[in-house]
């Protein structure tokens, strides 16, 4: 018979940080995902005819300085975030055995929020 999985109580701050680290990656991800592959403007490049993995890049116009400031913005709210999860005293009360099923509770938090209503 299968044991029951330990549900745990978090604390609404902890649940909080995890939501916005949820958001702020997401963020992370589009902005990134819309940028030229070069943070400063370089030319384009290919690898010779005889190379073992043949690659190559356009011209790169490099990163617009307002996307460079909100990314270096969010990667830091990203870091504040995971600090705040990391170390919150609610991790101190969970057998250290545990602890990894516990953050993965709560990385899944709100999914499992939204299933059982």
């Amino acid at each position: 018979m299968a044991q029951k999985e330990t549900t745990y109580d978090f604390p609404e701050t902890l649940i909080e940080a995890q939501r916005e680290l949820d958001e702020v990656r997401r963020e992370l991800h589009v902005l990134l995902a819309n940028q030229p592959w070069s943070v400063e403007p370089m030319p384009a490049w290919s690898t010779h005819e005889n190379a073992w993995r043949t690659a190559s890049r356009p011209d790169s116009p490099g990163w617009d300085p307002a996307d460079q400031e909100r990314i270096a913005g969010l990667r830091a709210k990203e870091a504040e975030c995971v600090r705040l999860i990391v170390c919150h005293p609610f991790w101190s009360g969970i057998d250290l055995a545990e602890r990894m099923a516990a953050r993965s509770q709560l990385k899944h938090h709100r999914e499992r929020m939204a299933a059982a209503e």
